[in-house]
């Protein structure tokens, strides 16, 4: 099943697993989220439906992938022999959309909704003892590295005694 989405003043064709650059859109990466206005339905070997001007009740969830900025456009203007010359640039935010479902009765996709709670509670998962050990033995050689940098410390001590004797040099003179 397919369908013609309508978001951010453009059209797109979406089928689910598309993945599809739209204007920036609100969500967090990772969210479900309801894409525009379902201007067309349609399904291989039959008729498509298409709405006046929109579908009732149909709906494209889509999921988060990427929320960045577009390529820089640059904007030049010139006019001849008077010496006047303008440069901007402009960077367009985006949103990277993934299509989850095409729901021709605007139910909301059971999967997605789990999908996306279950990414926020895996943020920090719990260490097991072989990793905790792991850590502490990744400590113990930075402890080292410190203990060989005092010497360093010596060697500067050891220049300011020559800094003195130039000094005496040139009182001597």
């Amino acid at each position: 099943m397919f369908a013609v989405v309508k978001s951010g003043g453009k059209q797109y064709r979406v089928a689910k697993d598309d993945k599809v650059v739209v204007e920036k859109l609100a969500g967090e990466v990772g969210d479900v989220i309801e894409v525009g206005d379902v201007l067309m339905l349609g399904e291989e070997g039959k008729a498509p439906t298409v709405g006046m001007p929109t579908v009732e009740k149909a709906a494209v969830f889509a999921e988060v992938l990427e929320q960045s900025r577009s390529d820089k456009v640059i904007v030049f203007k010139k006019q001849r022999r008077q010496n006047h010359r303008r440069k901007k640039g402009h960077r367009q935010e985006q949103t990277v959309l993934r299509i989850v479902e095409v729901s021709p009765t605007g139910t909301k996709p059971k999967t997605a909704a789990k999908a996306a709670p279950a990414k926020k509670a895996d943020d920090a998962p719990a260490k097991t003892e072989a990793e905790e050990t792991k850590t502490e033995t990744a400590k113990k050689p930075a402890a080292k590295k410190t203990a060989a940098k005092k010497p360093a410390a010596k060697k500067t001590a050891a220049k300011k005694p020559a800094a003195k004797k130039a000094a005496a040099k040139k009182s001597e003179e």
